[in-house]
Order: C-alpha cells, then sequence, then structure tokens
C-alpha cells in the first residue's frame, strides 16, 4: 500500500501543473470534448497503475506487526543488541586478561556472566603478543629449531653405550656310553679288571665305562654380560652441512617469529582502530536519530498549526525509520567489531573488550617514500627467513650429495661375561657313565676388548642421491623467486601504505572544513525552516550532507591511522629470540631505522 500511495502521489502531482495553472495560461488549456477525452485516459491510466500495484502488493509479505499508529513513536530495539553494546563497565583486569585453556569451551553461564571492559591499544597490543595461539606455537617452533641445532653438534662428538644381558637356561640331559672305554690303553684306571678290592679281587678302574653305561641329569645356567662400547665418525663429509642447515632453520624460524609480531601487531590495530570507528558511528547516527525526532515534533507541531503540509511529517518519518535503520546496523556492527578484537587478543568467553582510548590522529609519517622504502628491505624478518630458508636447502643438499663419499669410523668396545651351571638330579643306568664331567657346581668367567676402524663408500645407488640433491637445489633456486616477490611485495605494501597516508591526511583537512561548513548550514536552515523560510527538502538535504560530512572526517581520521600502523608494520623492529620481552611500539621515530 505504502508503494501504491506513493506512485499514485507522484502521478497527482505531475498533474498539478494542469490544474493549478495560473489565470493569465487559462485561455491557452484546451477546453471542450479533447479535455474529458484526456481525462478519461488519465482515469485509466490511474486504474491501470492501481491494479498493477495491488498485483506488486500480493508479492510482499504481510508486516508482522500492526501499522504505527503514532508517527512520533519508536521502536523498542533488540535486546540482545542492547546487551551487546553496553558500555564498559572497567578497565580490564590483569585476570581477565589471561587466555583460558586451548580445550574448554564456554558454559551458558560464562557467555550470560560476561562483562564489558575497556583497555587501551597498547593493552591490547601487549595481550595479544601474551595469548595469541599462533605466536605460542612459533614459539615452540623456534625451540625444536633450537634442539635440532644441538642434535647436530652432537654428531662432532662420539657416541659412547653401554650393553648388557642376561638369562637364565635349564634342561635334562642323558649320555650312554655305546661302546665301552677299555680299549682306549689309557691304563688300569679304564680297565674292567685293572684295581683290586681290599679282599683282592679285581674291581673296575675309577673311568671305566661299560657298554651302555649312562647319566642323566638336569642342568641349568645362569650367564649375565655387560661391557661399553664407543662410536666415532672420523671423516664425514654430511656432518658440517648438516650442522649449518640447521643453523639457517633456527635462523629462519626466528625471522618468522618477528615478522609474525608486526604482522599481529598491524591487525590487533586495525581492529582497534576500527572498534573506534564502529563507537564514533554509533554516536553520530544516534545524535541523527534524535535530532530526527527534534524536527519531526517540529514539523508535526507546524502541521497542527496549519503552517506546513502533512507531506513535510510524512517525509520526516520516513527519514526518521531509515536513520534508525543506520543506527540499528551501526550497533550490530560495533557489537561484531567487540567480538572481532575479543577473538584477536584470544580473551576468555566472559569479557568483551570495548576501546578506551579517544580518536587521536597519528601524526605524519617521519619518512619520505625512498627512506622507508630503504629501512623496510634492512633487516627485514620476511626477507630474512626466505634467505635463511634458502641457506638450509642448499646446505641441505650438499649434505644429500655427501652420502656419495667415503667415510670413516672408529669403534671399540669393551666388556665382560659370567655364567654358573649347575648339574641336579643324577640318574645311573647300566653301570654309569661320564662322572668326571659331573659337576654339581661350577662357575665360567670371561672378559674380551675390540678396536678398529670402519670405511665405507657408496659406490652405486642408481642416481637416487644424486637425485635427491637435484631436487634441493631446484628448490633453493625457488626460494630466491619467492625472495624476489616478496621484495615487490613489500615495496607494493609500502607504497600503497604511503599513498594512502598522504591522501588520508590531505582527506582530514578537508573533512573537517566540510564539518563546519555542514554544520553552519544546518542551523541556519532550521532555523528557516522554523520561520516559514525554507522547505523541509531542503533541511533534509542539509541534515544528510552534515551527516555525510561528519561520517567523512570519522573515516578520514582511522584512514591516517589505519596507514600508518601498516608503514610501522614494515619498519617495526622486533625480537628474533621468544625468550626476549616484547614492548609495545605505536610510532616510529625517525633517528630509529
Amino acid at each position: 500500500m505504502a508503494i501504491r500511495n506513493c506512485a499514485l502521489a507522484l502521478v497527482l502531482l505531475a498533474s498539478l501543473p494542469a490544474h493549478g495553472a495560473p489565470a493569465a495560461l487559462a485561455p491557452s488549456l484546451p477546453t471542450g470534448k479533447p479535455q474529458a477525452q484526456s481525462t478519461a485516459l488519465l482515469e485509466r491510466s490511474w486504474q491501470q497503475l492501481d491494479a498493477e500495484l495491488r498485483a506488486l502488493d500480493q508479492l510482499i509479505p504481510s508486516e508482522p506487526e500492526p501499522p504505527v499508529g503514532n508517527v512520533l513513536s519508536t521502536p523498542e530495539l533488540p535486546a540482545n543488541l542492547i546487551r551487546a553494546n553496553q558500555p564498559a563497565q572497567g578497565p580490564i583486569q590483569p585476570d581477565d586478561a589471561v587466555a583460558g585453556p586451548p580445550l574448554d569451551l564456554p558454559s551458558p553461564q560464562q557467555l550470560q556472566a560476561g562483562s564489558i571492559a575497556s583497555l587501551s591499544l597498547e593493552q591490547a597490543v601487549a595481550i595479544a603478543f601474551a595469548n595469541s595461539a599462533s605466536l605460542q606455537a612459533q614459539r615452540e617452533q623456534v625451540a625444536a629449531a633450537l634442539a635440532s641445532v644441538q642434535a647436530a653438534m652432537g654428531t662432532y662428538w662420539p657416541t659412547i653405550s653401554a650393553f648388557a644381558a642376561g638369562g637364565y637356561e635349564g634342561s635334562r640331559s642323558t649320555v650312554t656310553s655305546n661302546k665301552p672305554n677299555d680299549n682306549l690303553g689309557f691304563g688300569p684306571q679304564f680297565s674292567p679288571t685293572g684295581l683290586s678290592d681290599s679282599s683282592g679281587n679285581p674291581t673296575a678302574g675309577a673311568f671305566y665305562v661299560p657298554d651302555g653305561g649312562s647319566v642323566a641329569a638336569t642342568s641349568g645356567t645362569g650367564d649375565i654380560e655387560g661391557g661399553l662400547q664407543l662410536n666415532y665418525a672420523l671423516l664425514d663429509f654430511a656432518r658440517t652441512p648438516k650442522v649449518r642447515a640447521a643453523r639457517a632453520v633456527l635462523e629462519r624460524q626466528r625471522n618468522t617469529y618477528a615478522n609474525q609480531l608486526r604482522s599481529l601487531q598491524l591487525e590487533v590495530s586495525e581492529a582497534y582502530y576500527r572498534l573506534q570507528q564502529n563507537d564514533q558511528l554509533v554516536r553520530v547516527y544516534d545524535a541523527n536519530v534524535r535530532n530526527d525526532l527534534v524536527i519531526l515534533q517540529d514539523s508535526f507541531d507546524l502541521k497542527q498549526a496549519g503552517l506546513v503540509p502533512r507531506l513535510d511529517v510524512l517525509r520526516r518519518r520516513a527519514i526518521q525509520a531509515t536513520d534508525e535503520e543506520t543506527l540499528i546496523q551501526a550497533l550490530a556492527d560495533r557489537a561484531v567489531a567487540r567480538r572481532q578484537l575479543a577473538v584477536l587478543l584470544n580473551l576468555p568467553a566472559t569479557v568483551t573488550p570495548s576501546p578506551s582510548d579517544p580518536i587521536v590522529v597519528q601524526p605524519r609519517w617521519p619518512l619520505d617514500l625512498e627512506a622507508s622504502l630503504l629501512a623496510a628491505y634492512r633487516g627485514n624478518p620476511e626477507l630474512e627467513a626466505i634467505l635463511a630458508a634458502r641457506t638450509a636447502l642448499a646446505q641441505q643438499s650438499q649434505a644429500t650429495a655427501a652420502g656419495l663419499l667415503p667415510k670413516l669410523a672408529l669403534f671399540a668396545s669393551g666388556g665382560g661375561s659370567s655364567s654358573q651351571t649347575s648339574l641336579s638330579n643324577f640318574d645311573l643306568g647300566g653301570g654309569g657313565c661320564c662322572g668326571s664331567t659331573a659337576l654339581p657346581l661350577s662357575t665360567t668367567n670371561g672378559w674380551d676388548w675390540s678396536v678398529g676402524l670402519t670405511f665405507t663408500w657408496l659406490l652405486f645407488d642408481a642416481g637416487t642421491t644424486a637425485g635427491q640433491a637435484r631436487a634441493l637445489a631446484k628448490q633453493e633456486a625457488a626460494a630466491a623467486q619467492q625472495y624476489a616477490a616478496s621484495r615487490n611485495d613489500i615495496r607494493l605494501r609500502i607504497e600503497l601504505a604511503f599513498f594512502n597516508h598522504e591522501a588520508s591526511l590531505a582527506k582530514l583537512s578537508s573533512a573537517r572544513r566540510g564539518v563546519a561548513a555542514a554544520l553552519e548550514a544546518f542551523r541556519d536552515v532550521r532555523l528557516r525552516y522554523l520561520t516559514g523560510l525554507d522547505s523541509e527538502l531542503n533541511l533534509s538535504n542539509t541534515q544528510d550532507r552534515l551527516i555525510n560530512a561528519l561520517v567523512q572526517r570519522l573515516n578520514a581520521t582511522v584512514g591516517v591511522n589505519i596507514t600508518y600502523a601498516k608503514l610501522l608494520r614494515e619498519l617495526l623492529p622486533m625480537p628474533r629470540d621468544p625468550n626476549l620481552p616484547i614492548q609495545p611500539q605505536l610510532q616510529l621515530n625517525s633517528s630509529q631505522p
């Protein structure tokens, strides 16, 4: 219906000049039958337009709420949106800035008991440095690379290892003589009649074993051995390149850590400035809606007095509704910006950040474009990380190629062993056997040592080692191209930020003049409207220009700060060692590079 009413109003307005023509033009208007025919055509046009608008109304779903009866009333904002835009309850506390356990999920009670805490940009950067999960992961990568260097350095030293073994073994065995041993010629001790007893009767010797004589016994043996072994690589052409490659990897991880610090500070700064911008936009649009209500009341009072048409009130009501929508969206944008900053800072689920710093324009960038580029290239951790990666690939290629060279190593070992054997449960048969070897309990001890050299030389591996070395060499060449690409990206980032920084400063100066002029124009046109000297249409246009000027000044201010932060990201000095303290730095001194 609103669309149809607007369209009908346009048709009526189009017909007003004909009906409301001055008297001097009355004789020139057509009269008689042509005038009646034109009126009939106009009626048919209205009917056709009305039918089309009715069909269009059928496609639009009905509103869930009844139409507004009081034109001066305003709708209530959603409760969740109001809660998400509550003002800060105080500065952030140290306990609230500590990240929660990485595997925990927030409970409903924690989400409902959330609080809004204010913090400065410097505090936000410091919290991000302490809580960032990706930054902590990079710290672990640096520690792992350092451990790899220490492991590679250990290859210059010999390895000494101890070894030991022990066990017990038991068995049951029977020894049977299949032939007597009296024909060996060993004397009477081996003869069946070689000796005489006390009565002078012949008897067998002490070592005589008859045919079929046997002995069965259970044996158990427990043994233990141990010693030391030394290995020392006297000649290994792959050892030094491996150590250098490990050091290069450590250097790359440290530079990556410093570059992540730069990137994280830029992300936090951008999120903080955006939140400041959303805060200010809420204030601007809220003031605009309040001003709409005042003007709407003035228009309503003037209409009641018969000084302005009903059209002014309806137009002001439509403008006020549109500005309310803008304010509602600004509130939603601020709530989202708060959560984005909270996620970036890895704050607990119960804490929502709010900026405490006022919007202050950063000073002009202290360096010119050429000095900024030269300072950005010098000691840039992003470029240094690529160079370190290239060095690591080159050393790994040499270490792989050294696999085809000879190796010489020294080895030495020494140790001892001891065993104890016991025999029991003897069982003799066929006259007995083997008494001289039946020792009920015996011990055996021994010592041994060895020393020598090992020489190895890989003569043929079907090109496997050479292919691996070539692959690493190609990766090294690719790293050089990556260095060139990153160098160009750094220059482009600096130039974009530098030119936009200069443009934002210039736009800010123009925006300040525009706000001053728009504010004075709005004051004048409102006074003229109240006195009947100007129309509501000029008042609305002037009000729109004022709001646009305020928003443009705010955007220019935030643009100056964000471009400054982007330039600072390329030149900001950061520690390479994760164990060193980090001091957030939000401005660059001209003497620092």
